[in-house]
């Protein structure tokens, strides 16, 4: 891998656009591929997605994915010198979603399963990214400096958002924690 940063912050904290802006440092609109892992499922989700690209150059290849990168990243990645994830917290709870519904009716193990599938699918992206030889840019949230949510999927969805975070930070170059729109870099 060329180089890996991972950008985190809360809610609105600026990580977004931080991250873009060191994409565009590539100056060369087509040597970005943006991946956007959200699903607009409502008309709320669907406004943020719009916002999301306008103000992302037209220029950038964009993959709408949240999973298989492995397979993914090799027919779009190529020849791009950045790729920019935003972001690896929505991965994370789509994937989640895949494995149950209703998690207050837990299937047996569903919890294990699940968080063992994001892993997978977390490290398929890392060797994905790795092989292109690129500098990697994903956006995550900080989702452990608040309360201890009430729902047993939150605390699921937090816990796992939270392993795979310190995961990812062991594997960056540079990490920057966001704050009221200002970088921090922490690593």
């Amino acid at each position: 891998m060329g180089k890996f940063i991972l950008v985190t912050g809360g809610a609105r904290s600026g990580k977004s656009s931080f991250a873009e802006s060191l994409a565009q440092k590539s100056n060369n609109e087509n040597g970005v591929l943006y991946i956007a892992t959200s699903i607009p499922f409502d008309e709320e989700m669907k406004k943020r997605v719009k916002k999301h690209r306008e103000q992302r150059p037209s220029g950038w290849t964009t993959l709408e994915a949240y999973r298989d990168f492995d397979v993914k990243l090799g027919e779009v990645g190529a020849g791009k010198k950045y790729i920019l994830l935003d972001c690896i917290t929505l991965m994370v709870s789509n994937i989640i979603l895949e494995k149950c519904i209703d998690w207050n009716i837990l299937p047996e193990n569903a919890e294990c399963e699940a968080e063992q599938e994001v892993t997978c699918e977390i490290e398929k992206l890392l060797s994905a990214v790795k092989a292109l030889d690129v500098t990697f840019i994903a956006v995550t949230n900080e989702v452990g400096m608040g309360i201890v949510p009430e729902n047993k999927l939150s605390r699921i969805f937090q816990d796992i958002a939270g392993r795979v975070n310190q995961m990812l930070a062991k594997n960056a170059d540079d990490v920057y924690f966001c704050v009221s729109g200002i970088p921090v870099k922490i690593k």
